[in-house]
C-alpha cells in the first residue's frame, strides 16, 4: 500500500532506537554511584557539605550535586535543609546504615582481591585508647603499614567507647570485658591485669601502701572512662577480692595524662600493666603490689560483626598479639632479673584490711 501524498515515511527501526535511548537515559538517572554514597556518608559525619568536601578534597558544589543526584536516584529526600542548618531526614536515617554497608562491601571486595595477590590494601579504620595508642600502638602501626604499604590508616584516639555499629570503623582496640554481646572480640592479651604503680619520688615522700585500705590516705590519680569516673579500685588478693573507694586531687578523661602525672610523682596510678611497662622498665614507675593482685584487664580487638573479619583485620590481630606478648615478656624477664634485688619494704604486697 502506497503512502498518502505528502506523508513522511518513518522507519520503525529508527523509532525503536529512540525508545531504547529514552529508556537507557531513564535507567542511567536511576543508577546509584558509590562515589555519591560516599559523599552522602561523609556529609552526615561532617554535618555540612563544605566540611565533607574539604575532607574529600573536592569542591563544595560537587558534594552538594552528588547528594542531590543520589536523592533523585532514590526518589527520596535524605536531608532536611535550611539556611542555618542541615540534618538527616527520616528517609536519610533509614538509608544511612545501608549506605555504610555498601561502602564496607566495596572495601571488603577490594581487600579480598588484594589478598588473592598476597597484599593488603584499602583503608583500615581503628579506634584506640589514648595511652596505649600514643605510646605503643602508633609505632606498631607504622611497622604494620610498612609491611603492607597499600593500606591507608585512619586512627581515632579516644578513651570513650566507640559505637561500632554507627561509626565508620573497621575495629576498635579496647580493654575490659565486652558490654555488648553482639560484638565480636578477638583477644590480644587475655592475661593482662591492672598495675598499681607510682614514681619513686612519690613513695619516698608519701610512703608505700602496705594494704589496700591504705590507698584511702594517698593521692590516687583517677581517670574517666566512657563518662564514668574510675574511683573504685578492685584487687584480687589471695584472701578474695577487695574494692576500695579512692580519692585524689587530679582527674582526667585522658588516661595518658594520668600516667604522665604518676611519672611526674604526683600520685598513684592504677591502670593496665601493658600501658606502664615502658615506665616500669625504665624505673620511672615502680610496682606497689604484686602483679597478681591487679584486677584483670584483657585487651581485645573488637569488630561490629563477623562480616568485618577481613584479611586485614585477621593479620592485624596476629601482628598485635605478637607485639603485646613481646612487651609483657620483656617485663617478665625484667622482674625475674631483679627479684633478688627488690626492697622488701616496698615489695611486701597487699593484705586485706
Amino acid at each position: 500500500m502506497l503512502p498518502a501524498p505528502g506523508a513522511q515515511c518513518v522507519d520503525p527501526r529508527s523509532s525503536q532506537k529512540w525508545v531504547n535511548v529514552s529508556n537507557t537515559y531513564r535507567i542511567l538517572q536511576k543508577m546509584i554511584r558509590l562515589d555519591d554514597i560516599q559523599i552522602f556518608v561523609q556529609t552526615v559525619e561532617a554535618e555540612s557539605f563544605s566540611e565533607a568536601a574539604r575532607r574529600l578534597n573536592i569542591a563544595p558544589g560537587l558534594a552538594s550535586a552528588a547528594v542531590q543526584r543520589l536523592e533523585k536516584a532514590l526518589d527520596a529526600r535524605l536531608f532536611v535543609r535550611s539556611t542555618r542548618s542541615m540534618q538527616l531526614s527520616v528517609e536519610g536515617e533509614r538509608y544511612l546504615p545501608y549506605a555504610r554497608a555498601m561502602l564496607d562491601a566495596r572495601s571488603q571486595g577490594e581487600r579480598a582481591l588484594a589478598s588473592d595477590h598476597g597484599t593488603l590494601s584499602g583503608s583500615l579504620r581503628l579506634s584506640v585508647p589514648s595511652d596505649f595508642g600514643r605510646n605503643l600502638l602508633l609505632g606498631w602501626l607504622d611497622d604494620f603499614q610498612n609491611l603492607h604499604p597499600a593500606l591507608s590508616l585512619h586512627v581515632r584516639m579516644s578513651d570513650r567507647a566507640a559505637a561500632l555499629m554507627r561509626e565508620p570503623l573497621d575495629a576498635a582496640v579496647r580493654y575490659g570485658p565486652l558490654s555488648d554481646s553482639s560484638l565480636v572480640a578477638m583477644p590480644l592479651v587475655e592475661g593482662n591485669r591492672r598495675a598499681l604503680c607510682a614514681a619513686p619520688s612519690y613513695l619516698e615522700r608519701a610512703g608505700v601502701p602496705k594494704r589496700v585500705d591504705d590507698l584511702r590516705h594517698h593521692n590516687c590519680l583517677r581517670f574517666v572512662w566512657s563518662e564514668q569516673l574510675h574511683e573504685r579500685w578492685r584487687f584480687t588478693l589471695p584472701g578474695g577480692n577487695q574494692t576500695v573507694a579512692v580519692s585524689g586531687n587530679r582527674i582526667s578523661d585522658d588516661a595518658d595524662a594520668v600516667r604522665r602525672w604518676a611519672v611526674a610523682g604526683e600520685g598513684i596510678v592504677y591502670k593496665s600493666r601493658l600501658d606502664l611497662v615502658p615506665d616500669l622498665l625504665a624505673g620511672r614507675l615502680v610496682d606497689i603490689f604484686p602483679p597478681t593482685h591487679g584486677e584483670p584487664s584483657p585487651l581485645n580487638l573488637i569488630c561490629a560483626d563477623r562480616s568485618r573479619l577481613t584479611p586485614t583485620i585477621t593479620q592485624l590481630k596476629s601482628f598485635l598479639q605478637a607485639r603485646c606478648a613481646a612487651v609483657l615478656e620483656d617485663y617478665r624477664l625484667h622482674v625475674k632479673a631483679n627479684a633478688r634485688a627488690r626492697n622488701p619494704r616496698s615489695r611486701g604486697g597487699a593484705t586485706r584490711g
